[in-house]
C-alpha cells in the first residue's frame, strides 16, 4: 500500500507540522508514526528536537532554532519519499484493569439506559474489544482510544463536570479514553483504571504511546485496591505484550 500524501505547513518559527489525509485510519497512523521513527534515525537525531504524532498530524519543535521552512520542507519531502512500508516502530499491546463498580462508574446506570442495555452488557462490551491510540493530549498522558464499539457511542454529556477523578475511564461519542489526574470533564464516566498512566517524576512520565494497542479487563473493587497500594510504592507493573514479534 502507498503512503499516503502528506501537507507541510509552518507552525511558528520554531515548528513544521506534518499532515496526512484527515480520516481516522490505522494505515495513516501507521505511516504516522513510522515517518516519526524514519526521522529520528536518519534526519533530526539532535534531542533538541521534540516530535508530537496525533490521528493524521506529526508536530516537529525545535525551540532552540528558528526553522527554515523552504529547506525543512523539502528535506521532509525527501524523507517521505525513501519511507518504506515495511520501516514500523516497536509498538505494544497494554492490559489494563478497571473496576466498574458503581462508586466509580457515575454514568455507568445512565449509559446502560440510554443503550437500553444491562450494566455486565456494557462492560462486555467495554472488555471485549482492542482499542488504538490515536493521540495523546488535552491532559498529559490523555489517551484518545479509537476502537469503541458503535453499540457503545453515546455523546459526551451536555454539562461537564467540575471535577473528574484520576484514572476515570470514559467513553464520548466514538472514543474511550482514561483520565490521567483529575480535572474537569464532559465522558461518561464508567469506571475507574487502577494503574497510573503518567507520572511526571519518571524518565518517561507516559509509558504509552501514540500507535500502542490497549484492551480493558475487569477487576473487583478489593483488586483494585490492592493494585493502588502497589502502584504507589512502585511494584506494580502493567501487562504488556510486544506486537509484531
Amino acid at each position: 500500500m502507498n503512503s499516503p500524501a502528506i501537507n507541510i505547513k509552518p507552525f511558528g518559527v520554531h515548528s513544521v507540522l506534518i499532515e496526512w489525509p484527515h480520516e481516522v485510519s490505522e494505515h495513516i497512523l501507521e505511516t504516522i508514526i513510522g515517518f516519526q521513527t524514519y526521522i529520528r534515525l536518519n534526519m533530526f537525531t539532535e534531542k533538541d528536537w521534540e516530535m508530537v504524532p496525533s490521528y493524521n498530524s506529526l508536530l516537529l519543535v525545535n525551540r532552540k532554532m528558528t526553522i527554515d521552512f523552504e529547506k525543512i520542507s523539502k528535506d521532509i519531502n525527501v524523507g517521505y519519499s525513501k519511507l518504506k512500508e515495511s520501516e514500523k516502530p516497536e509498538r505494544y499491546l497494554w492490559r489494563l484493569p478497571v473496576s466498574y463498580d458503581l462508586e466509580f462508574g457515575l454514568d455507568l446506570d445512565e449509559v446502560a439506559k440510554k443503550l437500553n442495555k444491562s450494566i455486565p452488557e456494557i462492560i462486555a462490551m467495554h472488555t471485549g474489544t482492542t482499542y488504538t491510540v490515536y493521540g495523546i493530549g488535552f491532559l498529559p498522558g490523555f489517551m484518545y482510544l479509537g476502537g469503541l464499539l458503535k453499540d457503545l457511542e453515546v455523546p459526551r454529556k451536555a454539562t461537564p463536570r467540575l471535577k473528574v477523578v484520576k484514572g476515570a475511564v470514559g467513553i464520548a461519542g466514538k472514543q474511550a479514553g482514561i483520565y490521567p489526574q483529575e480535572s474537569p470533564g464532559g465522558w461518561n464516566i464508567i469506571g475507574n483504571c487502577s494503574v497510573p498512566i503518567f507520572d511526571a517524576s519518571k524518565e518517561n512520565p507516559c509509558f504509552v504511546n501514540v500507535g500502542d494497542k490497549i484492551e480493558f479487563y475487569q477487576i473487583s473493587r478489593a483488586e483494585y485496591d490492592l493494585h493502588k497500594i502497589e502502584a504507589e510504592v512502585g511494584i506494580y507493573k502493567p501487562e504488556k505484550i510486544k506486537l509484531n514479534a
